[in-house]
């Protein structure tokens, strides 16, 4: 495992992390002994980070990792989220007292007495306007109920005026091989900044395994099937926004480029650990043998130029004219 600092919290956290999003729900069915197994595999490994959010199975993957704190003894840093709990999602409702009722619930669920890191959880756009929004989470931090705070978000402007809140520490953005705009300023300007990126959804929603097909079906529960369009929350979020087929395509492409011994998955990861920004990928993983898989990718060798130029043509052709200008 191979490690980086995490924005200016002193905390140096595995280039390959665990998102716990699948293990809470909407990524079809879980079982916890799988998902527990999963996790301790991932200790096992030397991941110590592990990302989550309070609306994952309702506070179900919150629990979980609180019970893998109380059965494992090496230290790991837990990250959650706050704010889609809000009905509606608007920007009014990032109120100090729906702020502070949410983390107090994510302190039960989590079995502590502070979060490690919270992150707003991908808010309306005008939140990042809202300087009373930060200084709440500034307050948090003072009265010991966070260690420090990031956020999560949709869009790149997001990201750029997030980062001008001193307290920022991290930035959890979207940037996988179909979705590459993060890279063009975004990073440049957190690295001057001393924030920490964390990019989620590092495998497309499983798109990226190159495990899928034409005729892949997806069950009730997965957003796979039901948010294509955006119908239950934002379209970016499942296949990086990117219409299934031409995916398909895409990976298709990439699949000639893949390295000797190494599966698409291993390579999309190491892909993203190239650009140095980067502090880690969150990806999920349901069982041990998946996040093995996952995990083998921070010892990789990096990759060569001839193939990272090849990956950048790919993406050019088939994702680049469809999301690069949208998120």
């Amino acid at each position: 495992m191979q490690y980086r600092p995490l924005g200016r919290t002193g905390w140096n956290i595995s280039t390959v992390s665990f998102g716990a999003w699948a293990i809470g729900g909407t990524w079809g069915a879980v079982d916890d002994s799988d998902s527990m197994a999963a996790l301790h595999r991932a200790l096992d490994l030397g991941v110590n980070f592990f990302d989550t959010a309070d609306v994952y199975g309702d506070g179900r993957s919150e629990r979980l990792l609180a019970r893998l704190r109380k059965e494992r003894s090496e230290p790991f840093y837990v990250a959650t989220k706050a704010g889609r709990r809000l009905d509606p999602h608007v920007a009014a409702g990032f109120t100090r007292a729906n702020l502070t009722a949410f983390v107090e619930r994510s302190l039960q669920n989590l079995n502590t007495e502070a979060i490690d890191l919270l992150q707003l959880h991908c808010p309306p756009t005008e939140v990042f306007y809202m300087p009373e929004v930060f200084g709440v989470l500034d307050d948090l931090v003072q009265a010991g109920k966070l260690r420090h705070y990031g956020v999560s978000v949709e869009k790149v402007e997001e990201a750029l005026k997030a980062i001008e809140y001193p307290g920022v520490q991290s930035v959890q953005i979207i940037y996988n091989l179909f979705r590459q705009r993060p890279a063009e300023l975004l990073f440049e300007q957190t690295q001057k900044r001393g924030v920490g990126i964390l990019a989620r959804l590092p495998l497309s929603s499983g798109l990226l395994s190159g495990k899928m097909t034409a005729q892949s079906t997806f069950g009730a529960d997965d957003h796979r099937g039901f948010n294509r369009e955006g119908a239950a929350f934002d379209k970016g979020e499942t296949f990086s926004g990117l219409d299934y087929n031409v995916g398909l395509q895409a990976v298709e492409a990439m699949r000639p480029l893949v390295p000797a011994g190494q599966s698409m998955a291993q390579m999309a990861l190491r892909w993203i650990q190239m650009h140095p920004a980067v502090t880690c990928t969150i990806p999920g993983g349901k069982n041990p043998t998946q996040v093995a898989d996952n995990v083998a990718a921070a010892d990789l060798p990096p990759i060569s130029d001839a193939t990272m130029q090849a990956l950048a043509d790919v993406y050019g052709r088939y994702a680049k004219p469809l999301v690069h200008q949208r998120w």
